[in-house]
């Protein structure tokens, strides 16, 4: 189960909080009283409470408000367990301290904001001697690495064991706890209200990623990148999943440069079958697998990786989708992009995907990047023609395609292509697809242009990984539905 933090000023406002996820269906509460303000008036947060709870009076040293003595903060902690609590959180260093009464459970609790310790299994070793019915371990990960530690010591544990790491790079390991075996994960209880670093919310752990049904058999997948927070891949193939009665869950990886190498040996340990690849991963993943399709071998950028029972193989669904996507919006003449002048914006794995589909479709390809190094580099690849950035209105093209992020939320005011410049003939293609309906898709809809969207790449590209990965047809008028929803969302 989930145990949904609070942490609210008033009483009475901590109160609604509590109540309100009773009613949404959260089974366990737990209660900051740090973030109180004032007397705390500990028998009226307690009193007909809706659902089990837990008592937390954190200290500022381990990330909490309480700003008041120790002496303080510990006859509150007695207090809840003489009140009968359900359960009571003390902190590794004064559990022991605090004997067990009534049937108030005890979990024993250790914080580290700077880092997973080293000396992890030690740690838990120590914290089990203090009469906990939970454990719970919340440190720092600096690294992807340091989830699968975590993970481990949640399934290697003989007393109940709460394992969470906590920042961006995080994350999976909250949503990943049952299935390694841990009582309950927290999240928070509005998810502009974070409680701890990397925290997600009720909301999010309940509808997104589906926490309740995660099962110790459930197949992971997920997508690396770096940054990953702003990421709509758990959102469409979690609800694919679910749609379909899929025992998977698909999970957001932030994974450095650094650690890819390591990460992509190890991911199987956590249940990891596939992987969506993006930024910054595109192409240096193509360097680590035992098998590539066509489309990677010629381009060398490859955004799905599968599992597989003789080695890693890695796909590239981009550029398909992004040729389906193109032509769903063009005339129905298969000969139509053949010796028009389609200019790409950008250098990266994306542009690689679309110019390598351009080009076999005959069109001619000008590629223009910001990195002119990069986007020559390209073009003497594919056998194309390269200009420098500030030449690209130079070029007379029947196609636009913007594959650089500019106009990406929340950069959502610019463009990488001016409006005057933009003529009604040109079919103008967006590949960042939130916001969907982009500064530079607003402005080639005001010139009477053509447009094709970045959600519609994403959807058939996601739907193209999703047949890869479970071998099923994709939901995909459904997971083309949910993400508009989103981006629409972001837009506003």
């Amino acid at each position: 189960m989930l145990c949904v933090s609070i942490g609210r000023s008033r009483h009475r406002h901590m109160i609604s909080a509590h109540r309100h996820l009773a009613e949404q269906g959260a089974q366990l509460v737990e209660l900051r009283l740090d973030y109180i303000k004032g007397e705390i008036q500990l028998k009226s947060l307690l009193e007909q409470r809706p659902c089990p709870t837990v008592i937390t009076c954190r200290r500022e040293q381990d990330g909490g408000k309480y700003g008041r003595s120790e002496e303080a903060r510990q006859a509150l902690l007695r207090m809840a367990i003489a009140e009968q609590a359900d359960y009571v959180d003390l902190e590794e260093d004064i559990a022991a301290g605090i004997p067990r009464y009534g049937s108030t459970k005890r979990i024993v609790s250790f914080h580290d904001f700077r880092q997973t310790p080293a000396d992890l299994e030690d740690l838990h070793a120590r914290m089990c001697q203090l009469d906990p019915d939970i454990v719970k371990v919340a440190t720092m990960a600096n690294s992807p690495l340091d989830n699968f530690r975590m993970l481990e010591l949640i399934r290697n544990a003989r007393v109940p064991t709460v394992g969470i790491c906590m920042g961006e790079m995080g994350m999976v390991s909250r949503i990943l706890a049952g299935r390694f075996g841990a009582p309950f994960s927290f999240a928070t209880f509005h998810h502009e209200r974070t409680l701890a670093p990397g925290q997600l919310s009720f909301e999010e752990m309940r509808d997104i990623y589906h926490y309740d049904q995660i099962q110790t058999d459930s197949t992971v997948y997920g997508v690396i990148a770096d940054p990953i927070r702003q990421s709509l891949s758990p959102l469409i193939h979690n609800t694919a999943f679910h749609a379909k009665e899929i025992n998977a869950v698909y999970v957001p990886l932030r994974v450095p440069r650094e650690h890819l190498n390591e990460f992509l040996v190890r991911a199987p340990q956590i249940g990891i079958r596939g992987l969506s690849v993006t930024i910054p991963h595109k192409e240096a993943v193509v360097n680590r697998v035992q098998k590539a399709d066509r489309v990677v071998l010629d381009i060398g950028a490859a955004n799905t990786l599968i599992y597989e029972d003789d080695g890693l193989m890695a796909y590239n669904t981009d550029s398909r989708a992004a040729m389906d996507s193109l032509e769903a919006q063009m005339p129905a003449d298969p000969d139509y992009l053949q010796d028009k002048t389609a200019l790409v914006l950008g250098a990266g794995g994306a542009a690689k995907a679309i110019a390598y589909g351009l080009l076999r479709r005959k069109a001619r390809v000008v590629i223009s990047g910001r990195t002119p190094e990069r986007a020559q580099q390209l073009a003497d690849k594919l056998s194309c023609e390269a200009i420098p950035w500030n030449a690209r209105y130079h070029v007379d093209c029947s196609v636009l395609v913007n594959c650089t992020p500019v106009g990406m939320h929340p950069d959502i005011d610019n463009s990488p292509y001016e409006k005057h410049h933009l003529k009604p003939s040109v079919v103008v293609f967006d590949t960042v697809y939130n916001p969907e309906n982009t500064l530079l898709i607003k402005n080639a809809r005001s010139q009477g242009c053509q447009v094709v969207t970045g959600v519609e790449m994403f959807v058939r590209q996601a739907v193209l990984q999703f047949n890869l990965f479970t071998g099923k047809s994709a939901p995909d008028e459904l997971m083309r539905k949910v993400l508009k929803r989103a981006t629409g969302a972001a837009q506003l």
